[in-house]
């Protein structure tokens, strides 16, 4: 088919957002539960097809130099480290696992902050698959992304920003199950807001122990067997106490995952925020992926009155923390201090 078959060719506009976790932290790898939801903040794309080229050039509005990647490149992350500077690695990867027909040009806004667990990187990754034209199903295209995202940090990250972008619905939550990667989306209350808060301090997973826990993960289930159907007293048979505090994190997380999607069925918000306490408390103490700022600042947002609960969100070592709180508390507390709101739902379409 050459040029001429194809007719005029239009802009293509893509759109993915990005999620913060409310609860279920560092199960995903193991095929457990988690509950994210979408928020408005996220990455479009502008992009414009060229059938007569064979390069994917991809300018970002804060980056000086384009990524400018192959149609052909290989699914490589060695090659992919030493071709592209850090931010064109993910535009790379995306390329090497959509392999597209053609090349062509476009233009990336984000207004997601980088690095602060709100899955920034997903986010590219997810809207730059739909601007050259992917068109199959959610957990597709999650794994189409996830794939990407191992070539580009070289980290084997689990699926849970991916699938969460993918499947999101306005004004819900969802309760997802990391193996099956079935769904099932939870109305949002609506008389508490969702306030995402940045410590000051940003993460990053490849220079962090990620990889190390995911490690610790293995082991354990080489022991007791699937995580996510583990129980307690399994946990405690674990003989390496590292690795037993670590698989004790993701067993009572995941009950903690059914415990808080049940809270939100019966509109028990107040049972959600102290879920949310004792998360945090688990991801700082038994599976160690906090920070002293990140701490404090989570001490600070549970002192408040009207907050219900707060934990860090993401894979931790940095970023940010989420509340959960009355709307318009944090808004008030805010001034003059050295912490900094991302996003609050109130008000906020979810995208």
């Amino acid at each position: 088919m050459n040029e001429e078959d194809l007719g005029p060719l239009e802009p293509i506009v893509a759109f993915a957002p990005g999620r913060v976790n409310l609860i279920g932290d560092h199960t995903d790898y193991t095929g457990g539960l988690a509950m994210p939801v979408a928020v408005q903040l996220g990455t479009e794309i502008t992009y414009l097809p060229e059938p007569t080229s064979t390069i994917v050039e991809l300018s970002s509005s804060v980056e000086d130099e384009p990524a400018r990647v192959p149609v052909s490149m290989p699914e490589d992350p060695f090659e992919v480290a030493m071709l592209f500077p850090e931010w064109a690695r993910y535009a790379a990867g995306v390329v090497a696992a959509t392999r597209p027909a053609w090349g062509g040009k476009g233009n990336i806004v984000s207004d997601l902050p980088i690095a602060a667990g709100l899955s920034s990187s997903a986010s590219l990754e997810l809207a730059i698959a739909l601007a050259l034209g992917y068109e199959g199903s959610a957990a597709g295209l999650a794994r189409l992304g996830q794939r990407a995202e191992h070539v580009a940090r070289g980290v084997p990250t689990g699926i849970l920003d991916q699938i969460s972008i993918a499947s999101a619905r306005e004004g819900y939550a969802m309760m997802l199950d990391c193996n099956s990667l079935a769904i099932r989306h939870i109305a949002v209350p609506s008389d508490i807001e969702i306030v995402v808060v940045h410590c000051g301090v940003s993460r990053s997973v490849a220079a962090s122990a990620y990889a190390e826990r995911q490690q610790q993960c293995i082991v354990a289930e080489r022991e007791i067997g699937p995580l996510r159907s583990s129980a307690p007293w399994e946990v405690d048979v674990i003989r390496d106490r590292v690795v037993r505090r670590r698989a004790r994190h993701v067993v009572s997380e995941n009950a903690r995952v059914r415990a808080f999607a049940g809270a939100f069925d019966h509109r028990d918000v107040r049972r959600a925020g102290e879920l949310m306490n004792d998360s945090h408390r688990s991801l700082a103490m038994d599976f160690e992926v906090s920070i002293r700022e990140l701490d404090d600042l989570v001490s600070w947002l549970q002192g408040l009155d009207g907050v219900l609960g707060a934990r860090l969100t993401g894979a931790g070592f940095g970023g940010c923390a989420v509340a959960l709180s009355r709307p318009g508390v944090l808004r008030k507390q805010m001034r003059n201090r050295k912490y900094w709101v991302v996003w609050a739902s109130e008000g906020a379409h979810l995208r």
